[in-house]
């Protein structure tokens, strides 16, 4: 069967990811986190002190980034390498949460990232999420879904998530950074966050994942080419 290309955009904290993996999983696709591109490279130019207003910084910084998905047999998923150091888990920190939209705004970091992602779709049979997937990187992709979440159900889901890795974090500071990325993700010149108009609305602020994950996947199986 021919297999297709599933896109996964919406806000912050909507469990993209974790349908995003789901859904790649229960299709034996390719599950490709876009978001964690941006964290990577927001990593190396935090990491490496790089002024990411100064365009010439930034050429500079991002001929000398190398990115790449590794599958991980133990956890049975995805892992994205900066030049060969596993920075998966690194890249979840709140001070990179805290910058990666301001670096995702900046024009050569969002042509680098998307350059990359549509090779990894050249195969099809993937599934991607991010913020302009479905609007810019696969806009001919066969399903495309657009995730969204009540803002007080979002905060409180990136509170318990950030809590585990660090108690001191208050869920002021994760309101107040949801609603930052939120603003400069809808409203940043190149690629804004929003929905395609071909793009299917999951609104999971009332159900539980397991009914999310039965929703996308019956929408999968409408496309041609999937069986579920």
């Amino acid at each position: 069967m021919k297999k297709i290309i599933i896109t996964i955009d919406g806000w912050s904290s909507c469990g993209k990811s974790t349908l995003a993996k789901a859904m790649a999983k229960a299709l034996n696709y390719v599950y490709v986190d876009s978001g964690a591109m941006y964290r990577a490279i927001t990593l190396y130019f935090l990491r490496n002190h790089v002024d990411w207003t100064d365009k010439k910084e930034v050429n500079k910084a991002m001929k000398d980034i190398s990115l790449e998905f590794v599958f991980n047999e133990k956890s049975q998923q995805s892992e994205i390498y900066l030049n060969g150091e596993n920075v998966e888990y690194v890249i979840r920190d709140l001070v990179v949460a805290e910058k990666v939209s301001e670096v995702a705004t900046i024009k050569e970091v969002r042509e680098a990232a998307v350059a990359i992602q549509k090779e990894i779709g050249k195969g099809r049979g993937i599934v991607m999420d991010g913020r302009d997937i479905g609007t810019v990187v696969f806009p001919d992709a066969e399903l495309k879904i657009f995730m969204t979440a009540d803002n007080a159900v979002r905060v409180e889901r990136r509170f318990k998530e950030l809590y585990e890795k660090n108690p001191n974090v208050t869920i002021e500071e994760i309101k107040a950074n949801l609603e930052m990325r939120d603003y400069i993700d809808s409203h940043r010149e190149i690629s804004p966050l929003k929905k395609a108009d071909d793009a299917l609305v999951l609104d999971n602020t009332n159900i539980t994942e397991k009914e999310q994950f039965h929703k996308a996947m019956k929408w999968a199986k409408e496309r041609k080419g999937v069986v579920v």
